[in-house]
C-alpha cells in the first residue's frame, strides 16, 4: 500500500476528533491518531492546502438493530479537541450522521477550491473515516488515507476497513509517507 502521488489541490479532512469521541477507542491509538493528525494539520497549513475540520453533532433518525443510547449528550460532546491546530482558512463541518458529505456543504466547498484529491484521517476508522472516504470516492475525488492518523474503538473493524473497504475506495499509506510527499 502506498501513496502515489498527490494532486496540486489536496485538501485534509480531519473526522470527530472530538471531546465525545476521542475517549471511546483504546486510549494509546487515540493519542497516536491525534499526534498524526496533528502533524498533517500542520503540514497542510504549511503548504496552504485546504483543512477541514468535522465534527458529529448527532446521528442519523433511522432505526438500526442496535438501540440509540438515548439522553442528552453531554455540552461538550461535539467540541473539537484543543490539540488541533487552526486557522481562519479552515473549514469548519458539523455533521449529524457517520460521513461529513451528506447533508453539508463539504463537497461544494472543496469544488469552489477546485479540489480534486481528499485525505482522511480521524476517528472512528469503520464509521466516519470510512464514511467520508466512500462518500468521497463516489463524488470522484481520488482519495487518500492515512492509517496511522485513525482508530477505532474496534480494531477488528479497524483492520477490516484499512485492508478490506480502503483498497476499493483509495490509496492507503503513512503520516510520514504524506509529509515526504508534501514536501
Amino acid at each position: 500500500m502506498a501513496i502515489t502521488q498527490l494532486d496540486s489541490n489536496v485538501a485534509l479532512i480531519v473526522i470527530d476528533l472530538q471531546e465525545g469521541i476521542v475517549p471511546l477507542p483504546p486510549k494509546e491509538n487515540a493519542d497516536l491518531a491525534i499526534k498524526h493528525s496533528v502533524e498533517l494539520i500542520n503540514a497542510f497549513h504549511a503548504k496552504a492546502q485546504p483543512v477541514v475540520l468535522v465534527n458529529v453533532a448527532g446521528g442519523a433518525p433511522g432505526r438500526t438493530s442496535l438501540p440509540h443510547s438515548g439522553g442528552a449528550l453531554p455540552n461538550n460532546w461535539a467540541t473539537l479537541i484543543d490539540a488541533l491546530p487552526r486557522q481562519e482558512s479552515d473549514i469548519i463541518i458539523t455533521k449529524n450522521n457517520w460521513g461529513a458529505f451528506i447533508n453539508t456543504d463539504l463537497h461544494e466547498q472543496l469544488q469552489a477550491r477546485q479540489v480534486s484529491q481528499i485525505v482522511v484521517v480521524g476517528i472512528a476508522t469503520s464509521m466516519g473515516v470510512e464514511s467520508t472516504a466512500r462518500q468521497g470516492y463516489e463524488l470522484g475525488y481520488n482519495v487518500v488515507l492515512i492509517e496511522d492518523a485513525m482508530t477505532d474503538k474496534s480494531l477488528v473493524n479497524h483492520k477490516n476497513s484499512v485492508e478490506c473497504i480502503f483498497p476499493m475506495l483509495g490509496e492507503i499509506g503513512s503520516t510520514q509517507e504524506l509529509l515526504t510527499l508534501l514536501n
